[in-house]
């Protein structure tokens, strides 16, 4: 990607009042981010074409399940506040409709309720991480 574009990236940010832009072309990814109004920077550059490991690559093949994601961004916690014990761990047997987690979002704190039985293979995010929408929290053996 040549100066010239980046300049026009760089205009567009100004001209629609953003404050991040990451753009892929030709294989290569660059994400710009404005940390005042007057001075553009360019966080990173890497090749999108790097070879990534798939998530069903990474798992190994005792940890077969079907993944709880979640509905939506926010703050995981794994027990109604700091001190007690976990809605759930590794290894306990869950019913659907029991609370796994907290999701705090806007201030708001979300009961997230298992939609299936079985037992719970692994915990994905820990205790206080910020989550995205779709992300797996947890990996849950069915019954």
């Amino acid at each position: 990607m040549d100066l010239k574009k980046l300049k026009q990236f760089i205009k567009f940010m100004d001209d629609n009042e953003l404050c991040e832009l990451e753009i892929e072309e030709k294989g290569k990814r660059v994400k710009l981010k404005k940390f005042s109004p007057e001075q553009p920077v360019i966080i990173s550059s890497k090749d999108a074409a790097a070879p990534r490991i798939s998530e069903k690559e990474e798992k190994s093949k005792d940890e077969e399940g079907i993944e709880m994601k979640s509905p939506m961004v926010g703050i995981f916690y794994r027990s109604p506040s700091p001190g007690v014990k976990p809605f759930v761990n590794i290894g306990d047997n869950i019913n659907s409709g029991d609370i796994m987690c907290i999701l705090e979002a806007m201030k708001l704190m979300n009961e997230i309720k298992a939609e299936i039985s079985g037992k719970i293979v692994k915990i994905f995010v820990e205790n206080g991480a910020p989550v995205e929408f779709g992300e797996p929290l947890f990996l849950i053996k069915p019954n």
